[in-house]
């Protein structure tokens, strides 16, 4: 797969924090290469999140966010500065940059904290150094012997280039800890195992290709060493008759689920794509635990759905109708469904009885447990589409059969 497909949700996050005028968008510049973004000396330029997929050697694929200043005033400011904290919460390196003439502020002491508490591995640039003419610090936020890791510190100038090289290491450093040892299905497999992946083709499926976790499930398959065969739910029967061993496993698109489990034989392992990846980018058991909510929903209740990515909805979408719809019949009462989608995910959870989030495929991995955390949190049940659509229609148990870290438990 080149760079420039590589899924956004694939790449480690890298995000540049730090006050107005701390040269945030310089260092970017500075470490890319490129004028990804926009410099000025006027306080406040960058006033959202910028994000740009791109190639960080040593490192590889990223994606690379640029924020707003986190000393930003005003109501508008406020708003501004609330948007940069958010994007800690799919970030996986942090640059937090300081001027190092204007030196460490509240505004960083405050947002280094909150790095800190969020485990997410840190580097300060201090930057400016071809105009401070000061030294830069050894250490700053914890005192000799305090509790846990102290963020590196390194001296630069994105004008001059001092010290670019250094934090470019660093960075491949950091982000090479934060990559997942997790897999899609080959921790699932042996060398010549075989797959089969049933996908439906109909008019919400894209014009000539697959969709992300298709391609993704197929690509990890390869990389096991295994083989896989792709077929329609509407050929499943005659396929799995036709071959000559016993798939290892079958892996299906939820909506297909019920027609797919009729038509494996009992001895064939199931899952689904969706349940794949709640496995992969969050926890299965905390999932399994928030489907059983269902049993106790009462009419009126608030459900939640959740699409990690934005597209256009079709008449019949899976998260606005069919989701709703197959709730209603198991339950046999009308909740009240919220939507939300790509970005958009509530900080108050409280109003929900449950959440049913999509497999997260677009988002990273980091964003995905963030937002399980907040809904353990706030004691709100959350699960995925999968499990939900293999729950309502009787066959989640068989469908998390192949995990071993749920067998004893289901």
């Amino acid at each position: 797969m080149g760079m420039n497909n590589t899924p956004g949700g694939e790449r480690i996050h890298i995000s540049f924090f730090g006050k107005r005028n701390a040269g945030k968008s310089s260092v970017l510049n500075a470490v890319t290469g490129q004028d990804l973004a926009v410099v000025s000396d006027v306080k406040g330029t960058t006033t959202d999140p910028v994000m740009k997929a791109m190639e960080l050697l040593p490192l590889g694929p990223v994606t690379m966010i640029d924020t707003p200043g986190i000393d930003d005033e005003g109501e508008l400011g406020k708003l501004r500065v609330r948007k940069s904290y958010q994007i800690l919460n799919k970030t996986d390196v942090a640059v937090l940059v300081v001027d190092a003439g204007a030196g460490f502020g509240q505004e960083d002491e405050a947002l280094l904290k909150k790095i800190e508490e969020k485990g997410i591995p840190c580097v300060i640039a201090w930057n400016k150094m071809d105009l401070s003419g000061g030294a830069c610090p050894v250490r700053i936020g914890k005192e000799e012997g305090e509790a846990g890791t102290e963020p590196t510190i390194l001296p630069i100038s994105a004008v001059t280039g001092q010290g670019i090289h250094e934090l470019k290491e660093c960075l491949a450093r950091l982000g090479r800890q934060e990559e997942s040892s997790r897999r899609i299905i080959a921790d699932l497999l042996a060398p010549g195992d075989l797959v089969v992946l049933v996908v439906p083709i109909d008019k919400a499926a894209p014009k000539g290709r697959l969709i992300l976790p298709q391609q993704q499930t197929i690509r990890d398959i390869l990389e096991a060493g295994a083989v896989s065969v792709v077929t329609r739910e509407t050929e499943l029967k005659e396929a799995l008759a036709h071959l000559a061993v016993k798939p290892r496993l079958v892996v299906t698109d939820s909506q297909a689920f019920k027609k797919v489990s009729a038509d494996t034989p009992e001895e064939i392992p199931l899952t689904s794509f969706s349940i794949l990846f709640a496995r992969y980018k969050g926890e299965l058991l905390p999932m399994v635990r928030g489907v059983k909510t269902l049993d106790g929903i009462q009419e009126g209740d608030k459900i939640l759905i959740c699409e990690g990515c934005t597209h256009h909805r079709q008449c019949d979408d899976i998260g606005t109708v069919k989701l709703p719809g197959w709730i209603r019949a198991y339950t046999g009462v009308s909740p009240e469904f919220a939507f939300t989608s790509g970005t958009e995910f509530p900080d108050d959870l409280s109003p929900y009885r449950m959440i049913v989030h999509c497999g997260g495929c677009m988002l990273n991995a980091r964003e995905m447990r963030y937002r399980l955390q907040c809904a353990q949190d706030q004691d709100v049940p959350m699960t995925n589409y999968g499990m939900t659509i293999a729950y309502t229609q009787g066959i989640l148990k068989r469908s998390l059969e192949p995990f071993e870290e749920l067998r004893g438990i289901l």
